[in-house]
């Protein structure tokens, strides 16, 4: 196997629990929360019924999944896929560069029962598929050359699972290989009108993610330089790359720069509805003339680069517009998961406001990002007067993280229509405590709606 493989198999099956300081675990457990609020959120999307459905009458055989909200066990990449599009669905999770580190939690809650998992051991399985996660997305660029985010979410997720499953050394290269090789898709999925694949696509690369896992362990083989050698990643994509030192080398832990998200938005867009909070402040929607955004590269090209973020039609759409979303705000004052109902991203009221949005990328803010996020939105009035508002690092970035309360409140919001109020109670103290359980079928069971 090429160095790549062998270092990223080494970390991820070499880490125990007693390795990782109680700042990480606790940072790591907020977003564990945080993703299954979202996933009870996003319980009734289209693409977790399709999945439920797909899954629906399949026998497990050894390695069993649970689907959350659910008793019964079906596949684990079945579960795996379902779990994914529920946290996924609402835009709500955690978000990195272009990518949701979160979505990888599908597939891991999916197996971790069946794997005997207890809370001490998944918690460390998600903090080294996150550290690997992390590391991937700044090394490699993926997103810039055109390459979606399920790359490194499969790759993510395989380590993960892997963890999970007690895989050896030579097992996890195997695993390792196979999802390097077979899971590089198009960054398409995010491009023009959004459909519903938008929040399942990562749901798909979770599915391969697990299932690399599970072939490794039952005596598959990989290529043997999937990153490094002839047509590898490298020789493809990337060209040469070198992730940053891992903590077991006496690298930094990289998850707590990892955004939570205060608004169901696209995580650039955080910033929009904040600015878009302190321009209501000062100016009435009808006394608007023009407002122009300035933002970093990967924002504009995400939500203000095209045509159709000025007239979404679909809801996938519309939580990636920053003309929606900073129209929406302004007339609503606020922005929920309620606010991508069709009746209101299809208003056809709003898109006069809309119209006189407009989006740049700006080079100062550019030379700031990813340390530091800016977003500068210049606003003028139909009088003339103009009102200039910045926004540096927004609620829930990681030099200005949500607090547990705040989490806590956001995982109450989301799971209390599912499971009503005493249940959302029990539930959220047994994810806060994870750690200290033994298995987490109780964890999981305290998900089913009604006990």
């Amino acid at each position: 196997m090429d160095n790549l493989t062998r270092q990223l198999a080494a970390y991820v099956t070499s880490r125990r629990f007693d390795d990782i300081p109680a700042d990480i675990v606790r940072s790591a457990t907020r977003h564990l929360v945080d993703a299954i609020g979202c996933a009870l959120g996003g319980r009734d999307c289209e693409a977790a019924r399709i999945g439920r459905q797909l899954a629906c009458g399949t026998a497990p055989n050894r390695h069993a999944g649970r689907i959350l909200g659910q008793r019964r066990h079906v596949p684990a990449s079945e579960a795996a896929f379902t779990n994914t599009a529920m946290i996924r669905y609402l835009d709500f999770n955690d978000s990195w560069q272009g990518g949701h580190p979160s979505d990888l939690l599908g597939g891991l809650l999916a197996i971790a029962e069946s794997a005997g998992a207890d809370g001490r051991r998944l918690i460390t399985a998600m903090i080294v598929a996150y550290e690997v996660v992390i590391r991937l997305i700044r090394a490699t660029s993926l997103r810039e050359r055109g390459w979606d985010q399920g790359f490194v979410i499969g790759v993510g997720t395989t380590c993960g699972a892997g963890h999970l499953l007690r895989l050896d050394a030579e097992q996890m290269t195997n695993a390792i290989a196979i999802i390097t090789v077979a899971n590089v898709p198009l960054r398409a999925t995010r491009a023009g009108q959004l459909s519903s694949w938008k929040g399942a696509a990562t749901a798909f690369a979770v599915r391969n993610g697990v299932y690399a896992a599970l072939l490794a362990a039952g005596g598959m083989t990989g290529p043997e330089a999937a990153f490094e050698g002839r047509h590898g990643l490298m020789k493809q994509i990337t060209g040469p790359f070198e992730l940053e030192t891992f903590p077991d080398a006496g690298g930094d832990y990289l998850l707590p720069v990892i955004v939570l998200k205060y608004w169901p938005v696209e995580g650039h867009a955080q910033a929009a509805v904040w600015a878009a909070l302190r321009l209501r402040e000062e100016m009435a929607p009808a006394d608007i003339a023009r407002i122009e955004i300035f933002t970093h590269w990967s924002a504009w090209h995400e939500a203000g680069s095209e045509p159709a973020k000025w007239n979404p039609t679909t809801r996938e759409t519309a939580d990636h517009s920053f003309p929606y979303i900073f129209a929406r705000t302004l007339v609503d004052g606020t922005i929920t998961v309620s606010t991508f109902d069709a009746a209101n991203y299809l208003d056809p009221t709003l898109r006069p406001l809309m119209a006189k949005i407009s989006v740049h990328q700006d080079a100062e803010i550019d030379a700031l990002y990813p340390a530091t996020w800016v977003m500068r939105v210049e606003a003028t009035a139909a009088d003339g007067e103009r009102e200039i508002i910045r926004i540096i690092n927004p609620r829930g970035h990681g030099m200005n993280p949500m607090s547990d309360d705040e989490v806590d409140n956001k995982f109450t919001a989301l799971a209390e229509p599912a499971l009503g109020t005493d249940r959302t109670r029990a539930a959220l103290g047994a994810w806060r405590s994870i750690e200290g359980a033994t298995t987490i079928s109780a964890a999981l069971d305290l998900l089913l709606p009604g006990g």
